[in-house]
């Protein structure tokens, strides 16, 4: 089993940044695929960024460009750099490995509120 916490979410004003932090524990080397996902109030949870364990990112399209996801393997880390917020960036952020068998325990989540 994999356990996740999450962490660095806040209030910003649109515009602003916020650094997301994932920490995991447990059997977390047989993850290849990470996740950074979001759910604002009466909508689906969402994936917005991912990381493989060769380095490579995929965005979804609402945030190309502006959230960069990162892994620090050392210390079995995964982060989420938030540029530019937008009031629509509003969401409990939360992370997660991405497998066919599908995802671990969620954890906590950490909210992110943009005000306008």
């Amino acid at each position: 089993q994999v356990r996740f916490v999450e962490s660095g979410g806040g209030l910003v004003q649109a515009g602003g940044s916020l650094r997301l932090s994932c920490a995991a524990s447990g059997s977390t080397v047989t993850i290849i695929h990470m996740g950074w996902y979001r759910q604002a109030p009466g909508k689906q949870r969402e994936l917005v960024a991912r990381i493989s364990t060769d380095g490579s990112t995929n965005y979804a399209d609402s945030v190309k460009g502006r959230f960069t996801i990162s892994r620090e393997y050392t210390k079995n880390t995964v982060y989420l750099q938030m540029n530019s917020l937008k009031p629509e960036d509003t969401a409990v952020y939360y992370c997660n490995a991405i497998r066919s068998s599908g995802a671990f325990d969620w954890g906590q989540g950490t909210q992110v509120t943009v005000s306008s």
